[in-house]
């Protein structure tokens, strides 16, 4: 028996998701009613945890999970806490399951709710390996389950720079929409085109140079100084200005660019930012 506490899009997504590989689930939610076909409702959090060796968290944070669970019996049980939040809160939640008799997972679901459950969607866990490996099928339900580390902060730690990118990338798309509409261009021609720059984004990362020069500290490209690359975003940042939409974003942009200026690496290749951001 699995048990979900949390009944949000994600964790209805989860509950459907392992109902439909045949396992058995018992549901709790704060606000009744949201439980799909098939699950167990259970009174209380408690009874959810009590009917179930496997419970899995999803909650808006850590916080939340230690409200859910405060009045539960957590001895041998599995809590494998799929919420989001820091890795020093995630080790503090590790230790709080563990206090109480329970064992730990920690996971990040890297895909939106409508895609859990599918073939591309994959999960993120760290903890002990061996409770990784105890319920690694009844997990698979969810989506590909990829052990990243004992500790348990790791996984949340990927995650939240995983959501780094993410995030970063569509307010950078949004900006350049609005950066775009302030020159009487449509979003549906931009996004056309810009479809293109991240497609070349993704020929970047691709390229095993990259990793190369961010682990080794080698930053030589000819072709994409810092001292180029900085004067585009200082002109990204002008035509911002010009056009009267928000300055946040290309200003923190142009200042990574202008600080490695200032620390010596004009000739250095854009790689070079990492020595910055580093700190």
């Amino acid at each position: 028996m699995i048990a979900v506490i949390g009944l949000g899009p994600m964790g209805r997504a989860m509950t459907s998701a392992l109902l439909a590989k045949g396992h058995a689930v018992t549901a709790w939610n704060r606000t009744p009613g949201k439980a799909p076909a098939g699950a167990t409702v259970a009174e209380s959090a408690a009874d959810a945890v009590q009917a179930a060796d496997l419970v899995l968290v999803s909650l808006t944070d850590h916080g939340a999970m230690f409200d859910a669970l405060a009045g539960a019996r957590l001895v041998s049980k599995t809590v494998a806490n799929l919420g989001s939040d820091t890795p020093v809160r995630t080790r503090e939640a590790a230790a709080w399951v563990e206090a109480r008799g329970g064992r730990f997972l920690a996971g990040g679901v890297m895909v939106p709710a409508p895609v859990v459950g599918t073939e591309a969607s994959f999960v993120l866990y760290s903890g002990s390996r061996g409770v990784f490996e105890a319920h690694t099928e009844a997990l698979r339900a969810i989506g590909d389950p990829r052990y990243v580390g004992e500790d348990p902060g790791l996984s949340q730690l990927l995650y939240q720079a995983y959501l780094d990118v993410f995030l970063t990338a569509l307010s950078g798309v949004l900006h350049g929409a609005a950066l775009a509409e302030s020159g009487g261009v449509r979003a549906s021609t931009f996004l056309r085109e810009a479809r293109g720059i991240v497609q070349l984004v993704d020929s970047i990362l691709s390229d095993p140079q990259l990793a190369r020069r961010i682990e080794g500290g080698g930053h030589a490209d000819a072709l994409a100084s810092t001292r180029m690359m900085g004067a585009t975003a200082a002109h990204v940042l002008s035509a911002s200005q010009e056009a009267g939409i928000d300055l946040e974003l290309p200003r923190a942009i142009e200042s990574h660019y202008a600080r490695a200026l200032a620390a010596g690496h004009a000739n250095d290749g854009w790689t070079s930012l990492i020595e910055i951001l580093r700190r």
